[in-house]
């Protein structure tokens, strides 16, 4: 089995990174089911993992990320990112968990692939 770790930086709404980033983690569920795809969001990214967004128009994170949490995609929020932004006590999507960079160097090590946005 395949294992693959995305690893996203860029925030919500204000580049196109994170969107790129969810989509081709979709695209790739999609073609290989059985991989193993893992998401790590950082700096600006962590907070697309909160609650209740609704953008006016475009494309919808939330609904992305429930996407992959309901293929069994584990995705995490760096720990640091989120206290860092005041955010970690903010309800997150279900499905995301705020993680730390112990865990980043244990998904990144297991890797087979590890994709940067």
């Amino acid at each position: 089995m395949q294992r693959i770790l995305v690893v996203a930086n860029g925030a919500p709404y204000g580049s196109e990174l994170l969107f790129n980033a969810l989509r081709l983690s979709i695209a790739i569920r999609e073609q290989s089911p059985d991989c193993e795809l893992k998401l790590f969001l950082m700096s600006d990214a962590v907070s697309a993992g909160i609650r209740g967004q609704k953008p006016h128009e475009g494309y919808n994170l939330q609904q992305m990320l429930e996407i992959l949490t309901a293929q069994n995609v584990e995705v995490k929020l760096c720990k640091t990112c989120t206290d860092g932004r005041g955010i970690s006590q903010l309800p997150l999507i279900e499905g995301v968990e705020i993680g730390t960079l112990v865990e980043l160097a244990q998904w990144t090590l297991a890797a087979d692939k590890v994709l940067t946005f």
